[in-house]
């Protein structure tokens, strides 16, 4: 079945690409691994001058490469612009940091001599999403590369152009053939790759579902996996929050991208003093966002990038109105070409309506009203997801005593949930496990490795 690439703003079929077949597929899976035995050999310094050439190529083709994620996934063009200069700001990061990242470490021991060398591992299938379709790329393969390994990508069918552009990108910064492989492969092919000896782990960014299939094929074949699944982040606001600033946040938040990002928060938990105030500010920004066209500047919300999962997204807010939920504003698809759904507000959520239990991918904020700061804290820690959480309030030292009661792999105070190359990213319980970013996701794929010398 071939990639289909759709235009989720007309609905209209932008290009499609053949997959692989079994023989050309295998052909690439042996390719990358013989490559990465010489990049695997290579300078650190010479993996690190193709990111910062990788770096200036992205900058340099922003605006084309920001017009191919709208075109493909819906993406506001600004936003799409935005993700192209983080792209870059990863590479010159791994690139500057790798060496230090990946020194020796000296351990006094009953040796006369003894250390710990981080090492490549070999080949990384890396099994991608398409809602920041370069994004997701480049912070996995930023560290991946400069540990000396080479990288198979695996990206979502409904994104072909930008993996090719990817692909692209690596060209043209000196990265020697097969240790950046773009694989257009059916799903049913995914598990062979998996189990493929050219292949030595696999990091995927994806749904939970998707993640507890290739965990089970991973642990099956004795792979090395990270996965970063989905999340369903609460958002406290406490009775001391700054408001506007609160409400500016959790537009940004809850809408950016319309609203289909695993950090994006989801559940507003507000304490009773400011629950009706927060939400009559935050109804009338909703209600302000524009919805159109993503290739004008002007618009804040573009469509959803698919039509199915849009039809899912209304299934669940359907479902939560019929289990007690409350209809604010907004909560219905737009009817017309693309893909397109009405901001929208749910209140009255409890633990009883899919909007509580489920992720809403997609522009869909769930109101749920604690009756205290420490029903708050058990409401946000009573979902299956733990990715993210951000908490709202002036008292940061009482902040703080909650932010390390959560149960998610990062909590902001009074600041919006973000990846940053800095620092590392990853979630607990259903949202995946292992790191990315910082220098803990560079050591994921490498071989930690006891040197000792009598």
């Amino acid at each position: 079945m071939p990639y289909a690439s759709l235009n989720p703003t007309s609905g209209r079929l932008i290009q499609t690409h053949d997959s692989l077949d079994d023989r050309h597929l295998n052909l690439a899976l042996e390719n990358a691994r013989s490559s990465q035995q010489s990049w695997g050999q290579a300078s650190i310094g010479a993996r690190a001058e193709v990111l910062h050439k990788a770096a200036l190529n992205l900058l340099a083709r922003q605006e084309t490469l920001a017009r191919i994620i709208t075109r493909e996934m819906g993406k506001p063009l600004r936003e799409a612009r935005a993700e192209i200069e983080k792209c870059a700001g990863v590479c010159d990061y791994y690139a500057q940091h790798a060496e230090d990242f990946l020194r020796s470490e000296p351990v006094v021991s009953d040796a006369g001599k003894s250390y710990i060398a981080y090492l490549p591992l070999g080949v990384v299938l890396a099994i991608m999403p398409w809602n920041f379709p370069f994004w997701q790329v480049f912070r996995a393969v930023a560290p991946v590369l400069m540990s000396g390994n080479a990288l198979l990508l695996k990206h979502a069918p409904n994104v072909p152009e930008c993996a090719l552009a990817i692909g692209d990108i690596f060209r043209a910064s000196g990265l020697p053939e097969g240790i950046f492989t773009n694989l257009m492969i059916e799903v049913e092919q995914t598990a062979a790759v998996i189990a493929s000896p050219a292949v030595h782990a696999v990091t995927l960014t994806g749904s939970e579902a998707a993640g507890r299939k290739v965990a089970a094929c991973a642990g099956q074949h004795l792979k090395k996996c990270v996965l970063e699944l989905g999340g369903s982040d609460p958002f406290i606001v406490l009775h001391d929050a700054d408001m506007e600033h609160t409400v500016n946040m959790a537009i940004a938040s809850r809408f950016l991208n319309c609203g289909q990002s695993c950090i994006a928060a989801k559940r507003f938990i507000v304490v009773p003093q400011i629950a009706d105030e927060f939400l009559a500010r935050f109804r009338s920004k909703v209600e302000a966002l524009k919805t159109g066209d993503p290739m004008e500047d002007t618009t804040q919300i573009g469509p959803m990038a698919r039509a199915d999962l849009r039809e899912e997204l209304d299934r669940q807010v359907c479902d939560s109105i019929s289990q007690g939920a409350v209809a604010v504003t907004g909560c219905k698809p737009i009817a017309g070409p693309g893909f397109f759904y009405q901001p929208s507000i749910l209140d009255h959520v409890t633990c009883h309506t899919r909007a509580f239990n489920e992720e809403l991918f997609g522009p869909v904020a769930a109101i749920i009203r604690a009756s205290s700061e420490e029903h708050a804290l058990l409401v946000a820690n009573e979902s299956r997801f733990g990715l993210g959480a951000s908490i709202w309030s002036a008292d940061t030292r009482r902040a703080e005593s909650l932010a390390v009661q959560m149960q998610a792999g990062c909590t902001f105070i009074n600041g919006m949930v973000k990846s940053d190359a800095r620092l590392p990213f990853g979630g607990v319980k259903a949202s995946g496990y292992g790191r990315e970013l910082s220098k803990q996701g560079m050591h994921e794929f490498v071989n930690v490795k006891t040197v000792w010398i009598k």
